[in-house]
């Protein structure tokens, strides 16, 4: 794992934390969690600083989605955040550090 997906996992982490406090009464349920994480990724960490570059959200949003539904159905062994970390730099760089 590089130190770019390091810092988006924790950052992946911590939105999966706030997000949790912030749905609380629903115990996290939230048909519509990857828009909230996609603004709060974009809006309220330091993910483009980390990417150099602000994804645009809908993209983001749809990348979140697609990976909900690929780790679901893969079942990879590995934690979530590590595992869409690595696929976020992917998408969103060029060259990977």
């Amino acid at each position: 794992m590089t130190d770019q997906s390091r810092q988006i996992a924790a950052l992946l982490h911590e939105a999966g934390e706030t997000h949790h406090l912030v749905y609380r009464i629903v115990d996290g349920d939230d048909p519509d969690w990857a828009s909230w994480y996609g603004d709060w990724l974009i809006n309220l960490s330091e993910l483009p600083q980390i990417l150099g570059a602000t994804p645009v959200r809908s993209e983001l949003v749809w990348l979140l989605v697609t990976l909900d539904k690929e780790y679901t159905k893969a079942d990879p062994g590995t934690a979530w955040p590590q595992w869409y970390a690595e696929r976020v730099v992917e998408r969103f760089t060029a060259d990977p550090r």
